[in-house]
């Protein structure tokens, strides 16, 4: 491997990551002290080890290569939600999870990677007969995207989707079908709203009024306001937040996690935070504006899109901007499949960022 190779490394990739981790080993560690969670945070911190790995093993791995084994990626994310349906796990009402024993796999983590490279690879190519290939390509979207319905995960969905949509957005083909293509997605809302489940509906309604049901499906919003207003502009320090630590903050470590972060640290880290968490993303969409290659822009653009909403769906819910649809913080919450897909994603940006830099 050249030096040079190594000198071309985007050091923001690597630091901000690591902060981004460190952030939410300490925030799982202090919400789950004393409790039958504690271990989490320890097993966050494996997952994080196996994930920087695969970080630096994709980061000298051409990612241009990928476009031959996407189809793979593709096929053994429908094999796995298949078996999801068959002998999943399931938790808090939802069957997301297959049970290996020594650890959980989330199948439809994978789809947002695989939905990244396949998709990448058909917008990549030239653009010709592009209805044909518009139509295969959301063909190929849907059919794993109704697998993950029946779980029902409503939080992949959109990532899934937005994912999609951008990519389209950045295809280059007439401005008139995106207009139009807008225009017939506005028009499917109604039916979206017939297909959701009842409890998703009334997330919807809690959104629009936390206090019509402040002890159902209202509480953990409410809980996850005041936990983020206790903390005040420095906070209480890790461990010592009454929301968190007294758990009337809900799944803390998971989908509440930047309330915990904000309580323990008060204004002035979430603030860092957030910088932290919008610099990342800034370094992934700079890296989408130098890829030498359609290829390598678009799984920029389809990377930064999947960080872009998951930031904007699990912070806007922890503050009542947002339905609360299970969308893991990135880096930060606990989950051990997500937080390995987003450090493969990571080493993939290296790879393109370090092939911009050395001319390769």
């Amino acid at each position: 491997m050249k030096l040079s190779i190594f000198k071309s490394l985007d050091l923001s990739l690597i630091l901000l990551p690591a902060l981004l981790v460190g952030v939410g080993i300490a925030t799982i560690y202090s919400t789950t002290l004393g409790t039958e969670q504690s271990y989490f945070a320890w097993q966050q911190g494996v997952f994080a080890f196996i994930g920087l790995v695969l970080m630096f093993v994709f980061s000298f791995y051409d990612y241009r290569n990928l476009r031959n084994v996407s189809w793979v990626f593709y096929v053994l994310c429908i094999v796995l939600l298949l078996a999801v349906l068959f002998v999943g796990k399931k938790v808090f009402g939802a069957t997301r999870w297959l049970d290996f024993g020594i650890f959980q796999l989330q199948p439809s983590e994978l789809l947002k990677i695989a939905t990244i490279l396949f998709v990448s690879s058909f917008f990549a190519q030239t653009v010709s007969r592009w209805y044909q290939r518009l139509i295969m390509a959301m063909v190929l979207v849907g059919a794993p995207l109704f697998l993950v319905a029946k779980q029902p995960d409503l939080g992949t969905t959109i990532v899934v989707v937005t994912i999609f949509l951008s990519l389209f957005f950045f295809w280059p083909i007439s401005r008139k079908v995106k207009i139009g293509a807008v225009v017939v997605l506005l028009a499917l809302l109604p039916l979206s709203w017939t297909l959701l489940q009842d409890y998703q509906r009334n997330r919807i309604y809690t959104f629009i009024n936390p206090g019509r049901d402040p002890y159902g499906a209202g509480y953990n919003v409410i809980q996850s306001l005041i936990a983020v207003g206790s903390g005040g502009v420095t906070g209480r320090g890790l461990g010592n937040g009454p929301q968190s630590q007294l758990n009337f903050l809900p799944v803390a470590h998971t989908d509440f996690i930047f309330a915990g972060w904000a309580e323990a640290t008060g204004f002035v880290g979430a603030m860092g935070l957030l910088l932290a968490l919008a610099f990342l993303n800034w370094r992934i969409y700079r890296i989408a504006s130098v890829a030498k290659d359609a290829y390598g822009r678009y799984l920029a653009i389809g990377f930064g899109a999947m960080i872009s909403v998951q930031i904007a769906v699990n912070i806007g819910m922890n503050l009542g901007l947002a339905p609360v649809t299970g969308i893991p913080l990135p880096f930060v919450s606990h989950g051990g499949t997500a937080l390995v897909v987003d450090f493969i994603m990571l080493g993939v940006m290296q790879s393109i960022y370090i092939r911009h830099r050395a001319n390769l």
